[in-house]
């Protein structure tokens, strides 16, 4: 898409956030092909990225060398959000298309990463991401210009607070005795407000299922809550997508995000959740959550025990949920050739 919008002769600006990136990147390639054509070019290149500092500062003297606007985070923030705005004008107008991402623009980690993209031209998810990019160019910060966002949540703005107001919604239609329930994969979960609040959804008896790959701090309960089950899947590709499903009385919330449930996420990063509203991305990320959850070979059980015990299916079929994953994608890429 970025080597397209570099010699597009339409495209007159480009945008993108860049947290990681591969030490020999092709995304920075096409960013300096679409400068030297011409184009407006920002990247936003997060320099406190633990474990690619060097290979950062590399590409900020490289890409502000041919003429690229690089900005460089905030004070005590670093921005992890994964977002592109690419504006396109023809005769008919002006377009603007982009992506929102949970993992990033980095052709290394691609390769044993497992993550989603959302690609769109949707105009209202298109202005929020422009609003954010405003946040980021602007000398003076000014919040509002996030909290103005229609369509995405973004920390450290409202994130926790949509979160938190989401389960409430599940809590009500469960009262009202509409459909409810919660689906969450992480990579880590140890927000402590967010975890009670799920917790006390389930106490009422809202269905929560967890997927978390990695860190876990639930807190250990006297009794055993019904409703509330975590797995971990750890297998050949790392885990690396955040999905967030809200029966919401059946008119579905399902949100991509590149935030994690934690403190760090939440109160001390740029982040964004996007909401997917096409019914046909909305039925694949469905079933995409519903194989994972049907994991029987490399999933575990996430208990207080801390035993983290395979999920033991013995006389049901064995599903390996990536291998599974890996076919579902293969047959979707035939159906569309």
């Amino acid at each position: 898409m970025l080597r397209e919008a570099a010699i597009n002769p339409e495209v007159t600006e480009i945008k993108i956030t860049a947290y990681r990136l591969a030490s020999q990147s092709k995304i920075i390639n096409a960013l300096i092909n679409a400068r030297k054509n011409g184009k407006k070019v920002t990247v936003m290149l997060e320099l406190k990225a633990r474990f690619n500092e060097e290979d950062n500062l590399y590409w900020k003297a490289r890409l502000e060398d041919e003429g690229v606007k690089v900005l460089i985070g905030l004070p005590n923030m670093k921005v992890h959000a994964k977002i592109c705005m690419i504006k396109k004008v023809t005769k008919k107008g002006t377009i603007h298309y982009g992506f929102v991402s949970t993992g990033n623009v980095n052709e290394q980690t691609a390769k044993f990463y497992s993550d989603c993209c959302l690609l769109t031209s949707n105009r209202f998810l298109m202005a929020d991401i422009n609003r954010v990019f405003t946040y980021l160019e602007s000398t003076i910060k000014n919040k509002q210009n996030l909290l103005n966002c229609k369509k995405i949540i973004v920390s450290p703005v409202n994130m926790r607070q949509k979160l938190l107001s989401k389960i409430d919604n599940e809590i009500k239609h469960f009262k009202s005795g509409k459909p409810s329930g919660i689906i969450i994969k992480l990579n880590s979960l140890t927000d402590t407000i967010l975890i009670e609040k799920l917790q006390d959804a389930a106490k009422i008896g809202v269905n929560i299922q967890l997927i978390i790959r990695g860190i876990y701090c639930t807190p250990v309960q006297k009794v055993e809550i019904k409703n509330f089950t975590a797995i971990s899947i750890v297998d050949g590709y790392l885990e690396h997508a955040r999905i967030l499903y809200f029966v919401n009385g059946g008119k579905e919330d399902i949100y991509l995000s590149s935030a994690d449930w934690m403190g760090r996420n939440l109160d001390y990063r740029i982040e964004v959740a996007c909401p997917v509203e096409d019914d046909l991305l909305k039925k694949e990320i469905k079933e995409f959550l519903d194989i994972q959850l049907k994991d029987n070979t490399k999933a575990r059980k996430l208990t207080a025990a801390l035993k983290n015990e395979y999920v033991a299916q013995p006389k049901a079929p064995k599903i390996r949920s990536q291998q599974e994953l890996y076919n579902y994608f293969l047959k979707k890429k035939a159906e569309f050739l």
